[in-house]
């Protein structure tokens, strides 16, 4: 296997890189100054717009061509012609591994080259399932970058980690499809923009339990879509996209708004999460290798007990050993993306498990260790370290539980020794 990225991936990632560095870091530490001057006076329904910076930042990416890098190679058709990174086409997962991790570096880049969650995981549900009705109606705007979506899967009264409890329901009634239930932790319905969710419900309670379920699209202004709350995670409020908890009060929407035809939202789910779960932990990469910068930066500008922080209380150990985390769990994800590539996502169960796993615990330990060496610092919001521990320690959860993901892995691990007795 040859993890070498393709001349065109490697000159995309350069490219992001130096964007991320030149542009959208200046503006980025002056954005979170003045949110966190604005939580500070209650800046209220303010934090959840979108400064004009970040949309001229977005106009800049897009003139560059770093714009949809996500989009999936073999999938892209005319959509990668007309939306699509610079050259035109989609990138293999491998290939777009390493500008996922550039991006990780920060907060604002992937919204900036329209890369973010849930979007690019809704816009490659629509690439792959969608109806053509589908793909103009929501998918073309969503590539475009002038409309924002929402993914409403988990729900708040069942455990949500077995994604066969799910009991919203998603009734067909002749032409009509009506929703009633609540979801929670969903992604993106904040944003000023948002304007569909897909909706995972309840269509066939006697059919077999991965065929029960369907993917709807839901426009959000439909009568009885209501945003009940806004959901902070440890303080952290994610504007202007945000997490909130939805109540759904017999939601009618067209029977052709269901992704592909009742019963397969468990394999369009596993279909957007594999690739969804590289960018992910490639973005958890990038995020430990900035903190990994800011120690280090940190240790050898000051000083205590007469000597560098870095070479106080086994610092420098701590130093390898986040050196030797990070690029060991760099490697399991470029396997697990040349693994989608190469056999797709069942073949790669246990690799894509893997990563949802190892990415975001090594993440969780640099930016800890960073934050340590930062001190009293480091807990504020003068770095951006409090925040990237907050996101890693949620990606824990999102898009399935650490022991979820374990059992996945020791469940085919088993399989194999079953077979050979």
């Amino acid at each position: 296997m040859d993890f070498s990225p393709s001349p065109r991936a490697a000159e995309l990632t350069a490219a992001v890189r130096l964007f991320i560095q030149d542009e959208i870091a200046p503006v980025e530490h002056e954005l979170r100054r003045r949110q966190d001057e604005a939580r500070r006076v209650g800046g209220g329904t303010d934090l959840w717009q979108v400064p004009e910076e970040v949309r001229e930042l977005q106009r800049r990416a897009r003139g560059q061509g770093l714009w949809n890098l996500f989009l999936p190679a073999g999938h892209g058709g005319r959509y990668a012609e007309r939306f699509g990174p610079r050259g035109g086409s989609g990138l293999t997962n491998l290939d777009y591994a390493p500008i996922a991790e550039a991006t990780g570096w920060s907060f604002l880049a992937p919204y900036v080259f329209n890369c973010n969650a849930p979007d690019s995981g809704n816009a490659e549900v629509l690439l792959r399932y969608g109806s053509s009705e589908q793909k103009d109606r929501w998918l073309e705007p969503l590539l475009d970058g002038s409309i924002r979506s929402a993914f409403a899967m988990t729900e708040p009264g069942v455990a949500s980690s077995d994604a066969t409890n799910m009991q919203l329901t998603a009734v067909i009634e002749g032409d009509e499809v009506v929703l009633d239930g609540r979801k929670w932790w969903t992604t993106g319905i904040g944003h000023p923009d948002c304007e569909v969710l897909i909706v995972m419900g309840l269509t066939a309670p006697g059919a077999h339990k991965h065929a029960q379920h369907s993917m709807v699209l839901v426009p959000r202004d439909t009568p009885g879509v209501k945003v009940e709350r806004m959901l902070d995670t440890m303080g952290f409020f994610d504007e202007p996209f945000g997490h909130g908890e939805v109540s759904f009060t017999d939601v009618r929407v067209p029977a052709s708004y269901i992704v592909a035809g009742p019963g397969r939202a468990f394999e369009i789910a596993q279909g957007r999460l594999g690739p969804g779960r590289v960018h992910h932990a490639m973005r958890m990469i990038g995020l430990a290798e900035r903190a990994l910068h800011l120690a280090c930066e940190r240790g050898l500008a000051r000083s205590a007990f007469g000597r560098p922080l870095a070479d106080l209380g086994g610092n420098r150990e701590r130093i390898a050993e986040a050196r030797i985390a990070i690029d060991s769990t760099r490697l399991l994800i470029l396997d697990a993306a040349w693994k989608l590539d190469t056999v797709g996502a069942r073949g790669a169960l246990a690799e894509v498990s893997a990563i949802k796993v190892a990415a975001p615990n090594t993440a969780q330990q640099v930016i800890d260790f960073a934050m340590q060496i930062h001190g009293g610092a480091g807990l504020s919001s003068d770095f951006p370290l409090s925040g990237a521990w907050t996101a890693a320690r949620a990606v824990r959860l999102a898009d399935g539980p650490d022991e979820v993901h374990r059992d996945v892995i020791a469940r085919v691990e088993l399989a194999k020794h079953r077979a050979a007795r």
